[in-house]
């Protein structure tokens, strides 16, 4: 299996998690061929079981703690 860091075609607020419908932080592309998009909650929960299909895992959740550009301070 192969993680991902700078992905080809990132993920977008339109991506959803195939588990509960949030947006989706994680795609995975199958073995057999198919591809899976889970929410970071989901990609954790079943981090283990996907790792033993998962061709390719790309982890955006890094995203989620990520400062906006100018550090998020407030400009007076």
């Amino acid at each position: 299996m192969t993680t991902v860091l700078t992905p080809a075609s990132p993920l977008t607020a339109a991506d959803r998690c195939d588990r509960c419908g949030a947006q989706a932080y994680l795609r995975v592309l199958l073995s057999s061929g198919g591809e899976l998009l889970f929410c970071a909650h989901h990609g954790r929960k079943f981090e283990p079981e996907l790792k033993k299909i998962a061709a390719e895992i790309q982890d955006e959740t890094d995203r989620l703690t990520a400062v906006p550009a100018g550090g998020g301070e407030e400009e007076h």
